[in-house]
């Protein structure tokens, strides 16, 4: 059975569960121990630890997720009603690859089963296992890194936590329909790294672009299924990681807006952190990065798939040689932008559907701009 590559949760972190107050997190979980595995069919969100990193060699400290689960187990919830288990930990395989193997088993019959995922790990080479785990699922795969590089590869290239996304873009099956990066740094990124994106007609934002205005994020992670954070994006005064010092990044409160808006999204069915160097200090983030995470799942609106469109407000924008279809949630205000079907022999998609935007977006439209997250997935639904 796949959740017998899991180990129980620490029995240190049981007595420390043991001794909380009925109010905190710790005590309104279901935990794996060694006397009992939780019933998957009552869960909606799993914590599971992968203690793996040999494909990073920046992280010097053995993965050990106990000073994580101690800060986020402490915390108090909101007035959540979503079902939480800490399913306990993925140990290290013989090879990296049967760690990969364990992560993808397990990680696929969560999402099989209505379960998210949310994976501490260890090095975020651990996202190729995630993604993976989508193969059984037969269907496309959008992915979104909160990350301060590419992590672009050699082809021949082992993966590792620097060089995954190569391995993602060439490997079959290639279930990836499209990927975005949120706060790249350009300093960190080649130029042949950027123009790479764009030939691909991927998404990237800089850091400044999402710092100076959070909520560009909001519409890409309404669009993806798997969320993957490495912690090197946060500046290492609000992480607490001194081993990879990074003097910028994301500040405290912007990883956690970031968080929660991927917990909103109804669309993310996979979540995970990575690039954990172990120390006490960035285990403060990692509790908080999970928590908003939870939070926003509580805040899900149902809004996906689109439902009745008698719901929505649609909006015609006539351009000069087209017209482009919008829709606006009456519930929560948020905005789609149609794109259509083209009835060719190599159109991933089977109808016209709908992309995630902003207000903005909308009205740049309206001023006869064309939105540049519309024209690219309209090219990348054509090849």
């Amino acid at each position: 059975m796949e959740f017998d590559f899991l180990e129980p949760v620490n029995e240190k972190i049981l007595k420390f569960i043991s001794s909380l107050s009925s109010q905190e997190l710790g005590s309104k979980i279901a935990l794996h121990t060694q006397d009992q595995f939780p019933d998957i069919s009552k869960i909606n969100i799993a914590i599971v630890g992968v203690l793996e990193d040999r494909r990073n060699s920046d992280i010097i400290n053995e993965v050990n997720l106990n000073a994580v689960r101690k800060k986020l187990y402490g915390m108090f919830p909101g007035n959540w009603d979503a079902s939480i288990a800490d399913l306990g930990d993925i140990l290290a395989g013989d090879s990296v690859e049967d760690t990969y193997f364990a992560l993808k088993k397990v990680t696929s019959t969560l999402i099989k089963n209505k379960v998210i995922p949310i994976v501490v790990g260890g090095s975020q080479d651990l996202t190729y296992a995630l993604y993976r785990a989508y193969d059984d699922l037969e269907q496309m795969v959008n992915m979104v890194a909160v990350d301060n590089k590419f992590d672009f590869g050699k082809e021949n290239e082992t993966v590792s936590a620097n060089s995954y996304l190569t391995k993602i873009i060439i490997d079959e099956p290639n279930n990836l329909f499209n990927y975005c990066n949120i706060g790249y740094q350009t300093y960190y990124n080649s130029q042949e790294e950027i123009d790479l994106i764009e030939k691909l007609f991927f998404d990237a934002y800089r850091l400044g672009e999402i710092s100076n205005k959070i909520a560009l994020a909001e519409p890409v992670f309404r669009d993806a299924d798997l969320v993957s954070i490495d912690l090197n994006s946060v500046k290492s005064s609000d992480s607490g990681n001194n081993v990879t010092f990074e003097p910028n990044g994301f500040n405290g409160k912007e990883i956690c807006s970031l968080a929660r808006y991927a917990g909103i999204s109804d669309k993310v069915s996979s979540f995970g952190v990575f690039n954990h160097n172990s120390s006490v200090q960035e285990s403060g983030i990692i509790a908080q990065i999970v928590w908003y995470f939870i939070e926003g799942y509580h805040y899900r609106s149902k809004e996906y798939p689109f439902g009745s469109r008698t719901n929505y407000l649609k909006y015609i924008v006539p351009l000069e040689e087209e017209e482009l279809i919008f829709y606006k949630s009456d519930k929560t205000d948020r905005w789609w932008i149609e794109i259509p079907y083209e009835s060719n022999g190599h159109n991933k998609l089977k109808r016209n559907t709908l992309l995630p935007c902003s207000y903005e977006e909308y009205l740049s439209a309206c001023n006869q701009e064309l939105p540049e997250r519309w024209w690219k997935a309209q090219r990348k639904n054509a090849l």
